[in-house]
């Protein structure tokens, strides 16, 4: 996972941050994962927010090398929805429907636990994913956010959302 997540973060995020800031984050990124699935995260999701460490990871291979995750749990800010709090796809699986395959069973995943929709936010500045959610039936609810990576320098970020109907 942390794999995945080092990797996906080199390809779509390195023009947001300083280089020394982003290969330090890249390098908590590909270790942190042990750690939050051992013990949770200390009360916070993978990225510093959610549910108190309870949430569910969701893990796709394509001939049995792990490409994508999807994190989610109860969201904190909307009762009765769940929050996706991380979903990475490693780039060596960009264009292999594995992604799109993970997103339709985390979906199905949150709906069987009894959630009534699903929420997440993205950077603005990231159309390919911007366009993946919105593939996958998301819209954005009109939220817009800053949120500090821990530079000190807060990148917009827009919420999307999904109602399970």
């Amino acid at each position: 996972m942390g794999e995945i997540h080092a990797e996906s973060w080199k390809s779509a995020y390195a023009g947001f941050f300083a280089p020394e800031f982003f290969a330090e984050a890249v390098r908590e990124r590909r270790g942190k994962w042990h750690a939050v699935l051992a013990e949770g995260p200390e009360g916070k999701g993978p990225e510093g927010k959610g549910p108190e460490g309870k949430g569910t990871v969701m893990l796709a291979a394509v001939d049995g090398r792990p490409l994508a995750f999807s994190y989610f749990g109860r969201s904190p800010e909307r009762p009765g929805s769940a929050e996706l709090f991380g979903f990475y796809g490693h780039p060596d699986g960009w264009g292999s429907g594995v992604a799109g395959a993970l997103m339709t069973a985390s979906l199905s995943a949150m709906r069987e636990a009894g959630f009534d929709g699903v929420h997440l936010w993205t950077l603005r500045d990231t159309p390919q994913s911007r366009r993946f959610y919105a593939k996958n039936g998301f819209t954005e609810s009109g939220a817009v956010r800053a949120h500090d990576f821990g530079d000190g320098h807060p990148i917009e970020q827009v919420e999307y959302q999904l109602t399970f109907g």
